[in-house]
């Protein structure tokens, strides 16, 4: 065999155990978990209580919950892949301070957890958090706020259960269009597991829609949020961040867009 057969041999095992090492290593590139168990109190929202609940497949789970003023809506938030609830205080801490409910939920593995987050697995986090929150209060009342990752639980959890409003902050089209981006010598389509087709969901989605996304989001392009605003269906409004990159809209107002959207004054 010649020189440049070798190279090519040794090109191709390479690239097959690069694909290999990638496949198996996937949750571990796309979940970052805190792992670490802080109360409410502990991270400074002594407003709420902390919530231990079980999802449909016997893991423990839990939810952050603070209960609204009268005629308040209930956000149920879904963070995104990174860190833990502990990481949201200080924009929990805002809404609880404005009347605003919350219902936040704690994802398998994450916040001292047990279980290995999923696709699959975080969704049913997500029906667990919503059944509580349906429990207590009206479904009109319940907002869905998903954050990055969390946009796609949002999404598929919108597709199925009847809520008030939907906020989608930093969407993206499908978590599969990101790692198809960031892999692209990769054949991401074949090797993913969790997808998170939010472009395929988002057309069953009928309660009012708010999307938020900077304009220098390095994490998920603004495209994918345009998008995902094209695919969906009316009533719907997107706030675009000149400013903003991906964690930081509340220094540019996202806050005040959600409290418009909540009002009523968006529609």
């Amino acid at each position: 065999m010649t020189i440049l057969g070798w190279i090519a041999v040794i090109a191709v095992c390479g690239y097959v155990a690069l694909t290999a090492m990638i496949y198996l290593a996937q949750r571990s590139l796309m979940y970052f978990p805190d792992r670490s168990h802080v109360t409410p109190g502990a991270a400074g929202l002594p407003e709420a209580t902390e919530v231990p609940l079980t999802a449909a497949d016997g893991v423990p789970i839990r939810v952050w919950h603070a209960p609204p003023q009268s005629g308040k809506p209930v956000i149920l938030y879904f963070h995104g892949n990174g860190g833990a609830l502990n990481y949201r205080v200080e924009r929990f801490r805002r809404l609880v301070g404005a009347g605003i409910g919350l219902v936040a939920l704690e994802y398998r593995g994450y916040g001292g957890l047990s279980g290995s987050p999923s696709e699959q697995g975080l969704i049913r986090d997500g029906e667990a958090a919503y059944g509580f929150a349906a429990a207590h209060y009206p479904v009109r009342q319940i907002v869905l706020w998903g954050e990055s990752l969390g946009s796609g639980v949002a999404v598929a959890l919108a597709t199925e259960k009847p809520v008030g409003r939907v906020i989608l902050e930093a969407p993206f089209t499908s978590a599969l269009a990101v790692g198809e981006r960031r892999y692209w010598y990769l054949p991401v389509r074949l090797l993913m597991k969790d997808q998170f087709r939010s472009d395929e969901r988002i057309k069953k989605v009928t309660a009012p829609l708010l999307i938020l996304h900077g304009v220098h989001d390095h994490i998920i392009p603004y495209a994918m949020g345009e998008r995902l605003f094209e695919l969906a269906n009316k009533p719907k409004h997107i706030v675009r961040f000149l400013d903003g990159g991906h964690e930081d809209l509340d220094k540019n107002g996202a806050l005040d867009a959600v409290a418009r959207f909540l009002a009523g004054d968006l529609d």
